[in-house]
């Protein structure tokens, strides 16, 4: 079977602890993750935040890996398995994509932007609010059309402050 990607369900806000103490078991993992603005307060922080909460990608080789061993590290709740008690494999090509858009750990959502396209905010004021692409600029800003008040408000952002909405 060979190396391969498998999904670990990690305990509340434990990702970044699951990740160490795998990897201190000499297990690779990939935790993705984003730049996102916090509101807390009053007062706007960005912060590095895991793309998919609660979870971590961990490289095993069933047939010579301590898998079991998994399940045991502290901030992991459980690996995800069949009915029969074996991992499940996420399938080929989801998380090579992922490691061919992040930048070691970081996420980069806006390789495939285009005008027209809906998108959300992901960091600043204007944090979680959709907006549609109006033009791409020729340095690393976007050019996003917010509905407020019933009017449309053109804002420029930087690239990476933008993930496309489905």
């Amino acid at each position: 079977m060979g190396k391969r990607w498998f999904l670990v369900y990690t305990r509340p806000r434990s990702e970044t602890k699951a990740a160490l103490n795998l990897r201190a078991q000499e297990f690779r993992t990939f935790l993705p993750q984003i730049q996102k603005t916090v509101r807390h307060a009053r007062q706007l922080r960005t912060a590095r935040a895991p793309l998919f909460p609660r979870y971590v990608f961990v490289e095993l080789d069933l047939e010579r890996d301590r898998w079991l061993s998994v399940r045991s590290t502290f901030g992991v709740a459980s690996l995800f398995t069949s009915s029969e008690g074996h991992p499940i494999p996420v399938p080929r090509g989801i998380v090579e994509n992922l490691l061919q858009q992040s930048d070691g750990d970081q996420i980069r959502l806006d390789a495939d932007l285009r005008a027209g396209q809906r998108v959300r905010l992901l960091s600043g004021p204007f944090a979680d609010l959709i907006g549609k692409i109006e033009r791409l600029d020729s340095g690393e800003r976007v050019r996003v059309l917010l509905e407020l008040m019933s009017t449309s408000v053109p804002i420029a952002v930087d690239r990476t402050a933008v993930a496309p909405v489905s």
